[in-house]
């Protein structure tokens, strides 16, 4: 301001007054000489004080920029973030705006008011929902000083909105103990009780509001149904002994079944839920004090049918890539669009690692991997679904030939059987050439030598904070894991206890995932197998229903490409997906994942096979000859934004607000049989698949085999 001053005074004044002085000559030979002394030096200070100004303005100017030069690594950063920010905050917009929008078009009748309109449907039996893995709420009751003001707010599920602003003590609260399994010193984080525990995840994003508003059409409220929330982290018996979930529950069916006129429950779980609840039915016949003391009975007396939705009763392998490398098709579908963003060293965020971190002490995580071993999954050269096709929409126009017709009421599609056989056996493959050349080519991974080489491995205290097992691995050791080998669901168990010992140590302790010789042998009384059906048997209750309801259609997860990650960081994950891995246009093989059929989540294998054979009329894992229906529902996307996420949607999650499933529930929880609602429908090659499995079934048939080999 001063020198804008300065300057117009030069301008206006001085100059002026010298271009006087010389053009009047007359005037100026008229002065005297001391005027013009005195004039000549009012002009000298003048200009020598606009000098210093300027000189000053040039000074701070050059500073700005030299500050300017300095911080534009930050000002590059901030860009990189705003930028990042920008696009996540529009996705998320989106997908709000998608997820708010009703689950039907307006025009479209519910279920509910159909069914209770055109048949009269009304409610009948109680009704009790388990809910799956992450689905769950979970609230704090306890926690550290960083965890002020959210007593009693959810820190999953919900909005996150106040967890975002606090994310590594978000993980710390979330994260269980290392070594037992339960809570943390300091922490208590407890399942959200009540119908609201898993109605939304989020805000307009529903897991099982659909069907609760459903069944609330035609006459169901609080008294008649139930949402056993539990804490989804920890294994299932010690839901048990840490929060009684498994007495409660069985405290609320006897109840719910005495207030409402001695009427059987249908339950109804999903997902992980499915196996819980089938722990839940040993347990609760089982005696004290491992069990719930309701004797061999209790089942049979209070339960009408399970209604299983996505069930993974055999496991899935994504479980298998989460725990290994705490990635799946997202992941590796993220890298390969968008490379560097995960391991960018400028950001610095070890997403994975924090994943990975706080995922390995969730115990039951351990539930849901591969059950079975290679007779299930397959080996290095064979797998059940070696005959699919990966054209899942061709799949759906396939016809059967006349000797493959009619199979167990299928509605007669079928797959187009492949050139050359996926070795889904090899769930996980370092390099896309290990994952289809001839196993005699393939170097025999010495497991014995892994694990003797684990406890003797020098550790890489240098890395300084423990992010994940691999930091306690050498390099060396993690060269010797990859070195072209492919690893079967059967030995990547070892593997896994290689990388993350402490996590399968605790875990097996609570888990099992073989197949039973002798189903009698007194050891299986353990609560270890009594959440794989493979290993347990169903209740002596023949006349309770249990269905296997699941979408297929959608490509779904089934084996791994690997390879070793190019950063020497020790703290980082040494190993990743390979998503350059890729094959031909209409290959199953697309950024290093081997799809097959399924809900996205979990194969048709595991969801259909136990009720497909496994349990299909009497058989050693179902003595009593329980009725088993196989239902699925052909994925079918939303047509517009206005149809939500789809009412024919076949996904894991979306299918809770598929019609045709809603509609089967109430049915049966209206009163009606398997028989009533159609038996089986069959669209995916299940059938097919459970032929090719050689697992012996008849009662006692596999005891009298051991006797033999012994």
């Amino acid at each position: 301001m001063v020198s804008s001053i300065l300057r117009f005074r030069k301008l206006c004044y001085l100059e002026p007054a010298v271009r006087r002085s010389s053009s009047c000559s007359g005037g100026s030979a008229q002065k005297s000489s001391t005027e013009t002394t005195k004039d000549d030096h009012d002009h000298d200070r003048h200009h020598n004080n606009f000098v210093v100004i300027e000189e000053k303005q040039r000074k701070r100017k050059s500073q700005q920029q030299q500050q300017r030069r300095q911080g534009s690594s930050w000002r590059c950063v901030d860009s990189c973030c705003w930028a990042i920010g920008c696009i996540c905050t529009a996705w998320w917009v989106l997908l709000l705006v998608s997820q708010c929008l009703p689950a039907t078009m307006p025009a479209t009748e519910s279920p509910g008011e159909r069914l209770r309109r055109e048949e009269g449907l009304v409610a009948l039996h109680p009704v009790v929902l388990v809910p799956g893995i992450v689905t769950g709420g979970l609230e704090l009751w306890e926690g550290k000083p960083c965890s002020y003001g959210l007593f009693r707010k959810r820190l999953w599920g919900g909005s996150f909105t106040k967890i975002f602003k606090r994310p590594l003590c978000w993980l710390e609260h979330l994260s269980l103990h290392n070594e037992t399994g339960l809570d943390p010193p300091g922490i208590r984080v407890r399942a959200v009780p009540g119908l609201v525990a898993a109605d939304y995840f989020a805000p307009g994003y529903f897991v099982w509001a659909v069907l609760i508003e459903n069944l609330a059409k035609i006459g169901y409220e609080g008294k008649n149904m139930y949402m056993a929330a539990y804490d989804w982290r920890l294994s299932f018996q010690n839901t048990e002994i840490r929060d009684q979930a498994l007495s409660r529950l069985k405290s609320k069916i006897e109840l719910m079944y005495v207030t409402n006129g001695h009427k059987k429950v249908v339950v109804v779980p999903h997902s992980m839920g499915v196996i819980y609840f089938l722990h839940f039915m040993k347990w609760v016949e089982s005696p004290p004090p491992m069990g719930g003391g309701g004797g061999p009975d209790w089942c049979a007396k209070h339960i009408k049918a399970v209604m299983n939705i996505g069930p993974a009763f055999l496991g899935v392998p994504k479980a298998v890539s989460s725990i290994f490398s705490a990635e799946g098709k997202d992941v590796s579908f993220l890298r390969a669009v968008a490379p560097g963003v995960l391991d960018s060293k400028l950001l610095g965020l070890q997403t994975l690692e924090h994943i990975m971190r706080v995922s390995r002490t969730w115990d039951s995580l351990i539930s849901l991997l591969p059950k079975g071993g290679d007779t299930i999954w397959g080996n290095l050269d064979w797998s059940p679904e070696a005959v699919n096709s990966c054209d899942l929409d061709r799949k759906g126009n396939a016809q059967l030939s006349v000797g493959d017709r009619n199979l167990n009421h299928s509605d007669g599609t079928r797959g187009f059987q492949v050139k050359e056989p996926v070795k889904y056996g090899r769930m996980i493959s370092f390099g896309k050439a290990a994952s289809q050349i001839s196993s005699s080519r393939l170097p025999s991974p010495d497991l014995k030598e892994l694990l003797q080489l684990r406890s003797s491995a020098s550790l890489n205290l240098s890395c300084g904070e423990v992010l994940t097992e691999y930091d306690e691995i050498s390099r060396e050791s993690i060269r010797r894991i990859s070195m072209n080998k492919a690893y079967t669901a059967q030995n990547s168990f070892d593997l896994l206890r290689f990388v993350a010992p402490k996590l399968m140590q605790r875990a097996e302790a609570h888990f099992s995932h073989g197949i039973a010789e002798n189903l009698d042998d007194p050891k299986y009384g353990h609560y270890k197998y009594w959440s794989n059906p493979l290993e347990t048997k169903l209740p002596h209750a023949p006349e309770i229903e249990i269905y296997c309801l699941y979408g297929v259609g959608i490509p779904t997860e089934r084996s791994y490409v690997y390879k070793q990650s190019p950063s020497d960081n020790c703290k980082s994950i040494p190993f990743r997906i390979d998503s350059s891995a890729d094959g031909e246009p209409d290959s199953c093989l697309k950024s290093g994942v081997y799809f097959v059929d399924g809900d996205e989540s979990v194969p048709v294998l595991s969801a259909g096979f136990m009720c497909a054979k496994g349990w299909r009329g009497r058989t050693r894992f179902n003595p009593s000859g329980i009725a088993t229906y196989v239902r699925e529902y052909r994925h079918k996307g939303p047509a517009s934004l206005l149809e939500g996420r789809g009412i024919e949607s076949g996904a894991h999650v979306d299918i809770m607000g598929n019609y045709a499933l809603i509609e089967d529930v109430m049915r049966v929880a209206a009163g009606a049989t398997g028989l009533d609602i159609g038996g089986d429908r069959i669209h995916s090659d299940i059938i097919r698949m459970s032929e090719r499995i050689n697992l012996q079934l008849a009662v006692g048939q596999a005891a009298e085999e051991c006797k033999k080999c012994s």
